[in-house]
């Protein structure tokens, strides 16, 4: 298994995610996490991140990626992320829907590799 350093930029990211409590796009964690490094930097420590199974990738109903912090992954263990998750189309926040969990069958010999549930409409703190 790849060992990988714990550098300020990596602990600043990792603790903004967690804390936010919903997914998060680049522009958000450049600006809100108060971490003074480049952008490739961030885009590197992020990658470093789902590959630790510490977060895991969501992509928005407008297309755009945000990173949410992984409850049920961990190092060396596959990123099972069959939650739905909730795209307020008021407050644009995406949050995972952990307790839901859609059933999805395959017809035999197909084999899934990565799943994305975006369920749009109002947020509970904007109803």
């Amino acid at each position: 298994m790849k060992q990988f350093r714990n550098t300020a930029a990596r602990t600043e990211i990792l603790r903004y995610i967690c804390e936010s409590g919903k997914a998060l796009s680049h522009p958000d964690i450049q600006e809100g996490s108060g971490i003074s490094c480049d952008r490739v930097t961030i885009y590197r420590v992020l990658n470093r991140l789902q590959e630790e199974g510490l977060v895991h990738k969501v992509i928005d109903i407008d297309g755009t990626v945000r990173y949410a912090a992984c409850h049920t992954c961990g190092a060396g263990n596959a990123h099972t992320h069959g939650h739905v998750h909730f795209s307020c189309s008021k407050c644009h926040s995406v949050t995972c829907l952990e307790r839901v969990q859609p059933e999805l069958r395959l017809p035999r010999k197909y084999k899934m590799q990565e799943v994305h549930f975006i369920v749009s409409g109002i947020c509970a703190a904007c109803s």
